[in-house]
């Protein structure tokens, strides 16, 4: 930190900057546009499926012939990529979860009919097994235990085809130790040495996802919690190991997840290791701020307010289900 001068007021009056609208963004620190945003979608089989998320107002499931509408409406507006997240049938949905390394799944079906409408569009593809597990873990189970090594096999696999597809960018979102390497070396050896993977490298047991679990299903069929492979709450250093070792292991862009809760992690992240860095504003957060405006509890600038937060605290994008109505609103604004 610089010394201060030791003049105070009134030869310094800080409000000199903040007087209009003009010098106010000539001094902005931090811009908020919608080059920040992914927009995580959920993709649901049938035709012409547009069905709501009711736990998160204004969020729908949309089915593969017509996902690709919603996607054209994101291009439009400036927003670079897109998450996929499916809600499997669960007459489909196995203990191992081989459901994910089927080439015809949800994701992968929706992969290629984004890429053939909007080739320009990121996707990014989920890599973990709990939308498919009949447990809801994101790991294989023996008892009550999630197989570390046993489930590397099936997220290789299902990374694989997600990349065959046309995702551009795997995102392993299971928190197995070794699962970025493993994966790195599997799309290597596989000719598919382009394909990124960002990581969820700082991910937490939390309990904001509720609406999330809703809206891909596994929140009825979950067994138990997570608290075995994500992150305690209570830990920060912790975080900088699991971002280092995903580095290490070959990641080109690292997480933190959830988002406003974690900006002091977010920070520590970006400052210790510079590398482009990215939150999930996730979706328990998501439903508060959505229902407190729609409530009248809030105005409808927290949206961005929050957004520009992650901003500030380091990051170089954010996933948010407000990724297409906050670039509508920045694009009108200008």
């Amino acid at each position: 930190m610089p010394d201060f001068p030791t003049t105070g007021f009134p030869a310094i009056r800080m409000r000199r900057n903040r007087r209009e609208d003009a010098v106010r963004r000539l001094v902005a620190e931090n811009t908020l546009g919608p080059d920040d945003f992914i927009w995580p979608l959920f993709v649901v089989d049938g035709v012409k499926a547009k069905i709501p998320v009711d736990s998160m107002p204004g969020v729908y499931r949309y089915s593969p012939d017509i996902i690709a509408d919603a996607v054209l409406e994101a291009e439009a507006e400036g927003i670079p990529a897109v998450a996929l997240f499916p809600f499997t049938d669960p007459a489909v949905k196995t203990a191992d979860g081989r459901e994910a390394t089927n080439p015809k799944n949800l994701v992968c079906t929706a992969t290629r009919a984004v890429k053939a409408a909007a080739p320009g569009m990121m996707v990014v593809c989920d890599a973990a097994l709990d939308p498919y597990t009949t447990h809801g873990h994101d790991g294989v189970m023996n008892g009550e235990e999630i197989l570390n090594d046993e489930t590397l096999e099936v997220l290789v696999a299902q990374s694989l085809v997600q990349a065959e597809s046309g995702c551009d960018t795997i995102s392993p979102s299971d928190m197995m130790d070794g699962r970025v390497g493993a994966i790195r070396q599997a799309l290597d050896d596989n000719g598919l040495s382009q394909t990124r993977i960002m990581a969820y490298s700082a991910k937490y047991a939390s309990s904001f996802y509720g609406p999330f679990r809703d809206a891909v299903g596994t929140k009825a069929v979950l067994i138990g919690d997570k608290r075995t492979y994500q992150m305690d709450p209570a830990n920060g250093n912790e975080a900088l190991r699991e971002v280092w070792l995903d580095i290490q292991e070959g990641a080109d862009m690292v997480m933190v997840k959830p988002g406003m809760p974690y900006l002091d992690i977010l920070h520590r992240v970006k400052a210790q290791f510079a590398m482009p860095t990215f939150v999930y504003q996730v979706s328990g957060e998501y439903s508060m701020l959505k229902g407190a405006v729609e409530r009248g509890w809030l105005a409808q600038r927290v949206i961005l307010e929050a957004l520009l937060c992650f901003k500030r605290a380091g990051a170089d994008g954010i996933l948010t289900y407000f990724a297409l109505d906050a670039a509508r609103a920045l694009n009108e604004s200008g």
